[in-house]
């Protein structure tokens, strides 16, 4: 199977990892920047160009779309759907997540808990956005932030309208979110493939900090999760259509609440803290995906065929059915005299 990685960086641990679970599994795969593609758009011909030549196949396609990229890394990974490669998570999907309004209003939508989240836009709906989130502490969210970059926490009221001020002036687009005070700076990841919880961790925020990611500090453990935060996780990829994702999800007093859903999750810190090779069970499911995918062309293919080929008659049938050719040949001559 030939995979194609879009990455930014094949340096990067989880872009490595994925590559080396391809090739021990037997694959040709290549690794490419989204950024060096040319999309080429023609009436019914979509293609695209790599360092001036036209991509070569691939058999799957395996997004790995940083927030900085996002739109052309989304127009890429679109032009490979139109082209009929399949893709490890499409551009909708993609882009469904990692718009946190977008994905929070889709997520409720299927009654799946969320922290209580507002999106105000003038400076004199502060103090009523606060009273539907329970006042301050409150979290202030870059609508299109990822991995704790545009979270912030505002203790008073003052602070969240400076904030919000300072962000709207910079033309960024944010929401308010209740801040879960019984969560204590923990919260759980998950990574879910192919609809299945492959690795999960619970993550502490250290001290003076109130994000957990592991990138700024937080303790990872490794922590076999109840079973209603599993299928929270499950049913929340599934909202977003994704095929591979990570998840956050926090301590509510009434359980799971989804915090955020990452369509290209980092493994690292996953990895070393499960002990599962998390980069395997996505290429285990790339194959099952890509064959799943076959199957179905095929059988669509197939029927096709059938309705443009002419099938010829059996000798028995031919007989039969040479006598009343036969008839109409006959009346058709008659009445055309």
């Amino acid at each position: 199977m030939r995979v194609l990685i879009l990455s930014r960086n094949a340096g990067l641990y989880s872009t490595s990892r994925l590559v080396l679970a391809a090739r021990s599994r037997g694959h040709e795969v290549t690794v490419a920047d989204p950024l060096d593609f040319h999309i080429v758009i023609s009436r019914g011909r979509p293609s695209m160009f790599l360092s001036g030549r036209k991509v070569p196949r691939a058999d799957v396609v395996i997004p790995r779309i940083g927030a900085s990229i996002t739109n052309y890394g989304l127009a890429v990974v679109r032009q490979f759907d139109m082209m009929g490669v399949p893709v490890l998570n499409t551009a909708v999907a993609i882009a469904r997540s990692r718009d946190k309004l977008r994905a929070m209003q889709l997520l409720t939508k299927r009654d799946i808990d969320v922290p209580k989240t507002v999106c105000a836009r003038t400076p004199d709906s502060v103090d009523l956005a606060l009273g539907f989130i329970g006042g301050t502490p409150a979290i202030v969210k870059l609508q299109q932030g990822a991995q704790g970059i545009g979270t912030m926490i505002a203790e008073t009221p003052q602070a969240v309208t400076s904030l919000l001020e300072t962000l709207w002036a910079m033309g960024q687009d944010i929401i308010l979110q209740e801040y879960i005070a019984e969560s204590k700076g923990r919260d759980y990841r998950a990574i879910v493939v192919g609809g299945k919880v492959v690795a999960s961790m619970r993550r502490q925020a250290k001290a003076g900090e109130f994000r957990s990611n592991l990138h700024r500090g937080g303790l990872g453990m490794r922590v076999r999760m109840d079973k209603r935060y599993t299928q929270a996780a499950i049913a929340s990829v599934k909202v977003m259509g994704l095929e591979v994702a990570g998840v956050d999800m926090l301590e509510g007093k009434d359980g799971p609440k989804i915090l955020e859903i990452n369509s290209s999750p980092g493994l690292e810190g996953i990895e070393r803290t499960s002990g599962v090779d998390v980069a395997g069970a996505i290429l285990i499911h790339a194959e099952r995906f890509v064959a799943k995918r076959n199957k179905k062309k095929l059988r669509r293919d197939s029927v096709i065929e059938d309705e443009r080929r002419v099938r010829r008659m059996r000798p028995e049938e031919e007989a039969v059915a040479a006598p009343a050719r036969a008839r109409r040949s006959t009346t058709t001559a008659r009445s055309g005299s």
